[in-house]
């Protein structure tokens, strides 16, 4: 999300693909991609549930248990922004897989934790904090 912001106001100068020949709808890899405020608030979710069991270890996955493709991101950030992402596809990198997404389900359940700001929250404040 931040190199697609950061090529709609130019401090990059297109962002790269890697990959579009993955088995997903449009051929680019899909990821989990959640607003920063929701990990945050996971954050501390998890030390509260830390705090009252000294010494337990725990795992969540925090994330909002959908992926979206590259090219899904680059045309939702041009229709919400109104501003143009240049980008081109280049080779898949080594280890990447098609695609990748969290079960918060674990985290919900344990921590009442789920992820609320959508996507479309998620690329405006980005671009906002970009663009300033």
């Amino acid at each position: 999300m931040s190199h697609i912001a950061q090529v709609a106001t130019g401090k990059l100068e297109q962002l790269s693909v890697f990959g579009n020949d993955y088995p997903t709808t449009d051929g680019t890899g899909v990821r989990d991609y959640i607003h920063v405020v929701d990990v945050a608030r996971g954050h501390l979710k998890a030390i509260e549930k830390l705090q009252g069991n000294p010494g337990s270890v725990y795992t969540w996955n925090l994330g909002v248990g959908r992926g979206y493709s590259v090219l899904e991101m680059v045309n939702t950030f041009e229709q919400i922004t109104g501003q143009s992402v240049p980008y081109r596809i280049a080779p898949r990198r080594k280890g990447d897989i098609s695609a990748c997404y969290a079960d918060p389900t674990k985290a919900e359940r344990e921590l009442n934790w789920r992820a609320e700001l959508t996507l479309t929250e998620m690329i405006t404040d980005t671009w906002r904090w970009q663009s300033k």
